[in-house]
C-alpha cells in the first residue's frame, strides 16, 4: 500500500511521459512535415543557387569586370596623352615667356647703355657750356674792370 501511495503521489514519471507523448503526437499531427518540406525547399534553393545562379553571376561579373578594366585602361591612356599635351603646351608657353623676358632684358640693357651714353654726352655738353660761360663771365669781368677804373 505504501508503494502504491508513493507511486501515485510522488512518482511523476508516468504522467510526464504521457504528456511528452501527447505533445509529440499533437506537434506531428498539427505541423505535419511542414518543417521538413521547408528545409527540403531551402536545400533545393541553395543547391540551385550554388549550381546555376552563382556561376552565372560569376561569369557576368568577370565579363563586366574585364570590360570595365579595358575601359579604365583606355581612359588612363587618354588622360596620360592629355597630360603630355598639356605639359608640352605649358613648356612651349614657358619657353615663349622666357624668350620674351630675355628679349626685354636685352632691350632694357641696350636702353640703359644708350641712356648712359646720352647722359655722358649731356654732361660733357653741360661741362663745356659751363666752361664757356666761365670764360665769358671772366672776360666780362675783365672788361668791366677796365671800365671801373674810370
Amino acid at each position: 500500500d505504501v508503494g502504491e501511495v508513493y507511486s501515485r503521489l510522488l512518482d511523476h514519471r508516468p504522467v510526464i511521459q504521457g504528456e511528452i507523448r501527447y505533445f509529440v503526437k499533437e506537434f506531428e499531427e498539427k505541423r505535419g512535415l511542414r518543417e521538413l518540406r521547408v528545409l527540403e525547399n531551402l536545400k533545393n534553393t541553395i543547391f540551385e543557387t550554388n549550381e546555376r545562379v552563382l556561376p552565372k553571376c560569376e561569369q557576368a561579373m568577370q565579363d563586366n569586370l574585364s570590360e570595365t578594366f579595358k575601359r579604365l585602361q583606355a581612359a588612363n591612356a587618354m588622360i596620360r596623352r592629355l597630360q603630355e599635351r598639356e605639359y608640352e603646351a605649358r613648356k612651349l608657353q614657358a619657353d615663349k615667356v622666357m624668350a620674351r623676358e630675355e628679349k626685354c632684358i636685352a632691350h632694357w640693357e641696350e636702353f640703359m647703355k644708350e641712356e648712359q651714353s646720352k647722359r655722358a654726352e649731356v654732361d660733357e655738353e653741360h661741362r663745356k657750356a659751363m666752361e664757356r660761360l666761365k670764360e665769358q663771365y671772366s672776360e666780362m669781368e675783365k672788361e668791366l674792370a677796365k671800365y671801373v677804373s674810370f
